[in-house]
């Protein structure tokens, strides 16, 4: 209990430290617990776009179980096996589905027999015989509509037994509705069935069906279900043959919490497949669940990297404020020590203070970190948020686990500087208080040194890597994702700020001697006390330069990979809308079924095509166009050449029109993008070609090549120009065994004129403030034919909202503006210590006739030396840090998709952003202290002092 009060008498006296630590602990809790709840929400999230993008012959999720009875003749043992299986499916498969189903179908298939009319056929024709088997399907009624008659009954009447059929299998039995037909049962008795009505879907969109064209009903007569188990499978009249299982879950609800449990009834279900050659099981979208989950390991890697730095900013931030509280203690610990007080009962009062915060960080955190994954559930981008849908998120034991993780990690943290205090006795302690020089750790152990070794290596594999996956063409998932690929830029920033701190007292020696006949006693005294304390400015200026730099790296990270991924759309689409017209022509009407002499005789004699061009100027008009261009593209053009030949992409253009209308990068080009353009207008017969054709081939400008495509003769062009990138181009090879891509731009007019004319495409340039709608509802209007349309603004939204992107922009979101936060808490800590502790020096200096202007004015030039030098090194340490490590994010990519090249992005408003709350942030700083210094009494200061 004494302890307790202890530990309670010490968090008082010390109530505005303890309440820095507590908020530092709380954040730095609530982002790591956000970390795996933000994960498994970005996760979800992308497992429903996954099964969403995967387009395969079934609706998402779908899952289908049939059972064949082979083998086994016997009626009872049937009957007991499709109970078992009944059974299977109801207690052990279907409670394993995590979510809600959609739908879930059962049916029941006989064993086929010959069915034939009642009536004998007309003289002269033998009676047709159909093999069919009666289909049964619980809940059908609610799902079906009759294209004619009526639903049978739901017994036998006068003998025969009424049934369903659809339209195709009505017309397979060449028959009418109200047709009597007759097969024998296993008992060779003979049984009347008769079609009373025809079914159809009741819906288009229903995913009762197994088949959703009823294909799986034309050779089945349905049944009731009641009817066909009481009259023929119980009494054993016909056996069963089959019955499947159709589940469709409600896949928008699978999470990554719950997906294990699908999985677990998908790998039951096969399992029961494997022990028995008579089941099938059809479950497409295991397989991309489990490409997902390989997917989802580089995401979860990638988050967990993204938040080092501001991990290790939040560890800087815990320890200082840890390290300020101990110091404020030193000469407590050391007469504690002095009177007899074990080092272990000095630490456990301290390790109990810290639990009982960190107990309080563990409560308040995981809450803290749920809101900040909601509110980046919203970022639509950096440091940018919409009004969506939120993502799905909870707490569970795995969020607390972390939390818990966090906290102790950060109570050994905190713990440090008080095992070094307590090596000290207390004429130690007043030995150290005499000595304010000293070096700080870091640069007796070099860790500034190892941290940028370590770094610099890092820099050095990546680059190795991305030589490896363009060379080779290989896609991001050929190499492993390194996390420290992702982790170095936080060494770099840390090895190189304390590196520029070594030699931060050398400039101060500087500026001393530089102004040292001009300067005035403030200043001197500045210099003086800036210059022998520097070890006791250095932490904070590692943790200003460790903030600022930080916040500048997560702003320019999330810029390049925003930036890069709009250009990488911008790229491929060419322009903002690109449509394709019909184009009247004389191509023949494909001929089914023709032989094989047919197909032979029309492959060698392809006939040519002769196309109309359509009107081009309603394009012109169209509503929001501010620009249009006709653009020929043929894929698989011929080319010849001295050196060879081969197949190359062609593009058609009309040089002022393309310029005005395509999008292309600045600075991809030797020369500006328009130039090339202005060199083809010259020469009708002029064309570009990519550098990758010119290296194959041996090109050179002022060569010749023909081109053309089948069936179509070869004209010469003449090479005024080699470019290695043109809107839509791709050089990238796309493996490695795959020979890489080649490009010849021309005159589209030339083209037409001296090849054929063939239909181009129409690129459109929208007005900034144009609405894609308006454009749409006037090519509707106007009655335009158009093929197809690709617009590269939905293109952009749609990849605002992939969840890679996602958790980029919300992690660096979340990252810059804890940095920010942190850092101006850090700074109005330190420094409102640092004025509280040196009360009697600046007693005594207005006990000596210094002005409270000149004093203030000696803070500010001191806070310039110090948090300003920190501040300035940290925004240059920031700029080189994105330099070079924000293309290690590239490794996340497709190197084959990464055209045009990655681009390291700074955006000066995130800069403007750092300058203002740098700037606000001295200021309010100066600010407060002024207002500390204008209430210091004189009398006061001196007599604490002699106190």
């Amino acid at each position: 209990m004494a302890l307790l009060s202890m530990i309670v008498r010490k968090m008082t006296q010390n109530k505005w430290l303890e309440l820095s630590l507590l908020i530092g602990l709380v954040i730095t809790v609530g982002l790591v617990s956000s970390i795996p709840t933000y994960t498994e929400a970005i996760l979800s999230r992308m497992l429903v776009k996954e099964l969403e993008a995967s387009q395969l012959s079934s609706y998402p999720g779908t899952m289908n179980m049939r059972f064949t009875y082979i083998g086994v003749n016997n009626a009872e043992q049937r009957i007991k096996q499709m109970h078992n299986n009944e059974k299977f499916m109801q207690e052990k498969v279907l409670p394993l589905i995590p979510v809600n189903l959609i739908e879930r179908t059962s049916d029941l298939i006989t064993s086929a027999f010959d069915l034939s009319a009642e009536l004998p056929p007309p003289p002269g024709e033998k009676n047709k015989v159909y093999r069919t088997s009666l289909a049964s399907v619980k809940g059908l009624e609610q799902h079906i509509k009759l294209v004619d008659g009526r639903m049978p009954a739901d017994k036998p009447v006068d003998g025969v037994y009424e049934v369903l059929v659809t339209e195709k299998g009505l017309n397979t039995l060449h028959t009418v509705l109200g047709s009597v037909f007759v097969f024998e049962d296993v008992n060779k008795t003979k049984v009347k069935v008769k079609p009373v009505g025809i079914m159809t879907k009741k819906e288009d969109d229903d995913l009762f069906f197994l088949s959703p064209d009823l294909g799986g009903f034309t050779n089945s007569l349905v049944m009731n279900s009641d009817v066909l188990d009481k009259e023929f499978i119980q009494t054993h009249r016909l056996l069963v043959n089959a019955n499947s299982w159709h589940i469709v879950p409600k896949y928008e609800d699978l999470e990554l919490r719950n997906i294990d449990r699908y999985l677990q009834a998908a790998e039951l279900m096969r399992a029961q497949v494997k022990s028995n050659y008579h089941y099938t099981l059809e479950a497409q979208y295991v397989d991309v669940i489990d490409r997902y989950f390989k997917s989802s390991e580089n995401l979860r890697i990638l988050m967990w990297s993204l938040n080092v730095p501001v991990l290790a900013m939040l560890g800087l931030y815990v320890f200082m404020v840890s390290n300020l509280i101990t110091n404020r203690q030193k000469n407590e610990i050391a007469v504690l020590r002095s009177r007899g007080a074990a080092r272990w009962q000095i630490m456990l009062s301290y390790l109990a203070e810290y639990t009982l915060l960190g107990a309080i960080a563990v409560a308040a955190g995981p809450p803290l970190g749920l809101f900040l994954t909601k509110v980046l559930g919203s970022s639509n981008g950096f440091m940018s948020f919409v009004q969506r849908s939120g993502i799905r998120v909870h707490l569970n034991s795995e969020v607390y686990m972390y939390a818990a993780a966090a906290a102790v990690t950060a109570l050994i943290v905190m713990l440090v500087p008080v095992i070094f205090a307590t090596k000290t006795t207390i004429v130690g302690h007043k030995q150290q208080m005499a000595r304010m020089q000293q070096t700080p750790f870091w640069h007796k152990l070099f860790l500034d040194v190892i941290a940028l070794a370590v770094s610099l290596y890092g820099l050095k594999v990546f680059h190795e890597r991305m030589k490896t996956l363009q060379t080779l063409g290989l896609d991001n998932e050929a190499l492993h994702i390194d996390p420290l690929q992702f982790a170095v830029p936080a060494l770099f920033i840390l090895g190189g700020g304390m590196l520029l701190l070594r030699v931060y007292p050398y400039f101060l020696r500087l500026i001393y001697w530089i102004g040292r006949r001009w300067w005035p006693p403030s200043m001197y005294a500045t210099l003086i006390q800036v210059g022998r304390s520097s070890a006791g400015y250095q932490f904070l200026m590692v943790f200003l330069m460790m903030t600022i730099a930080t916040g500048m790296f997560s702003a320019s990270a999330a810029r390049t990979i925003n930036h890069n991924s709009e250009d990488r759309i911008r790229y491929s689409s060419g322009a903002d809308v690109v449509l394709q017209a019909n184009w009247p022509n004389d191509k023949p009407p494909e001929t089914p079924g023709g032989g094989p002499q047919q197909e032979a005789a029309v492959t060698l004699t392809k006939p040519v095509i002769h196309y109309t061009e359509p009107p081009f100027e309603p394009y012109t008009k169209l509503a929001g166009v501010d620009a249009t261009a006709k653009v020929l593209i043929h894929d698989n053009a011929s080319y010849s050449t001295e050196k060879g030949s081969g197949s190359a992409k062609l593009i058609g253009i009309d040089t002022d029109e393309f310029g005005q209308t395509a999008w292309f990068r600045d600075g991809l080009l030797d020369y500006p993008f328009y130039e090339y353009l202005n060199l083809m207008a010259a020469a009708p017969n002029a064309v570009l070609i990519s550098k990758t054709l010119a290296d194959e081939e041996e090109l050179k400008t002022g060569d010749t090549v023909w081109v053309g495509w089948e069936g179509i003769d070869m004209q010469p062009f003449v090479i005024y120009a080699v470019v290695d990138y043109f809107p839509t181009f791709n050089p990238n090879p796309r493996d490695a065994e795959t020979p890489a891509p080649k490009l010849i731009v021309g005159s589209r007019q030339q083209i037409q004129t001296y090849l054929s004319l063939e239909p181009y495409q129409v690129w459109l340039k929208m007005k900034p403030d144009a609405s894609i709608n308006d454009l749409y509802r006037d090519i509707e209007d106007k009655n335009l034919a158009i093929v197809d349309i690709a617009d590269m603004r939905s293109k952009l939204n749609t990849a605002k909202s992939d969840p890679f992107l996602m958790a980029v922009n919300g992690t660096l979101t979340l990252g810059f503006i804890i940095s920010l936060v942190i850092s101006f808490a850090g700074f109005l800590l330190y420094w409102t210590l640092i004025l509280r502790g040196r009360m009697l020096q600046n007693g005594i200096m207005r006990a000596m006739g210094l002005s409270l202007r000149q004093l203030i004015g000696m803070l500010t030039v001191e806070q310039l030396l110090t948090s300003g030098a920190a501040i300035v090194i940290g925004l240059a340490t920031g700029l080189t840090t994105s330099r070079l490590f924000v293309p290690l994010f590239q490794n996340a990519f497709d190197a084959q998709k990464l055209v045009p090249p990655f681009r390291v992005m700074v955006d000066p408003i995130d800069s403007i952003r750092i300058y203002i709350f740098v700037g606000s942030t001295i200021l309010i700083g100066l600010v407060i202290l002024g207002y500390m210094l204008s209430r210091l009494k004189i009398h006061q200061a001196i007599k604490l002092g002699e106190d």
